[in-house]
């Protein structure tokens, strides 16, 4: 496993918020968002492909993943890539501690790039989302599943809190189509609400 430096890495509150969460991740995320995850999986195509799941965290990603790609699983936190690792069973898995907003790769080396729970997470979503815009071959596709408020949503209370969960879990501010904007390349093929009145959303978007 390569450590990667980075932005991301190099902050170091939330490199321990993440490592003090890692034994409670499974508990709070994995049963209510199960069937949102595995219905955002299903949009992996059948033939073999080289998949990058940027933020992989503890693998929960892993049960619902076709066995016939090589997949790539970059996480931050070393600690939620430890977790990963016994979930992987069959799988072709290569492990790397990296940035979703500073990937480690060479440009268009991969087919599909899975960012569940990512984009909303990291400091800088328009970063992360070139990033895997960047590594996408054209004509692949980027699964998005994530919490996003929609345009000019005014969600007072996420906006209050979000000043604290930034800093040490998630963000709960950002616009999915402020995002896009960022990233031309990219166009939507699916958007549908998943969690949460839509607040959760499973997006499907092809690199052009």
């Amino acid at each position: 496993m390569e450590y990667i430096a980075s932005p991301y890495c190099q902050n170091p509150l939330l490199r321990a918020s993440y490592s003090l969460i890692a034994p409670l991740y499974d508990w709070v995320v994995d049963r209510p968002m199960r069937q949102a995850r595995q219905r955002s999986l299903l949009a992996l195509p059948d033939t073999a492909s080289r998949v990058l799941i940027s933020g992989v965290g503890t693998g929960l990603d892993f049960p619902y993943l076709p066995s016939d790609h090589v997949y790539t699983a970059l996480d931050f936190n070393a600690a939620m890539l430890s977790r990963a690792k016994p979930r992987a069973g069959g799988l072709e898995v290569e492990f790397v501690l990296g940035d979703s907003m500073a990937l480690p790769f060479g440009d268009a080396v991969f087919d599909h790039v899975v960012l569940h729970l990512i984009v909303a997470v990291v400091p800088e979503p328009q970063r992360c989302l070139s990033e895997a815009a960047r590594v996408l071959r054209p004509g692949g596709t980027i699964l998005l599943f994530d919490k996003f408020l929609h345009p000019q949503q005014s969600a007072p209370l996420r906006r209050l809190l979000n000043p604290l969960t930034r800093r040490l879990a998630t963000r709960m501010d950002v616009v999915f189509e402020d995002v896009l904007r960022a990233v031309p390349t990219l166009k939507v093929v699916s958007d549908e609400p998943a969690l949460a009145g839509g607040w959760f959303r499973r997006i499907v978007l092809r690199k052009a």
